[in-house]
């Protein structure tokens, strides 16, 4: 047993629709592989979807680096937000808005719940 874990998308995968009651614009599917998982609080993967959009409430906290395409993240309170693909970010707990893929995308992230 290590305690180094390399995340580079080659875990379980998981492919869906998003939820028709989130959906804001289009009919995207997400794929999740995941790499890492620590009990039921911290998780690290690969992640990609098609264009579309999408509501997004967060209770957790997430890293995310952009490995292809782009994305815009819209707040509720605020205003939007790009990313493309070398970029990193952070979500906070309490994010509320819309998680909008501009060309399909790919990124890494790393979850924790508090």
């Amino acid at each position: 047993m290590t305690n180094l874990h390399a995340v580079r998308g080659e875990g379980a995968t998981e492919t869906a629709p998003i939820a028709a009651d989130r959906l804001v614009d289009g009919a995207p599917s997400a794929t999740t592989s995941l790499d890492f998982q620590h009990g039921e609080t911290t998780f690290a993967g690969e992640w990609s979807a098609g264009v579309g959009a999408w509501r997004v409430s967060y209770e957790e906290w997430e890293f995310c680096h952009v490995l292809e395409g782009a994305c815009e993240l819209v707040p509720n309170d605020g205003p939007a937000q790009r990313y493309e693909a070398g970029d990193s970010f952070v979500i906070e707990p309490g994010f509320k808005g819309v998680w909008r893929v501009l060309a399909p995308m790919k990124k890494r992230f790393f979850i924790r719940y508090d």
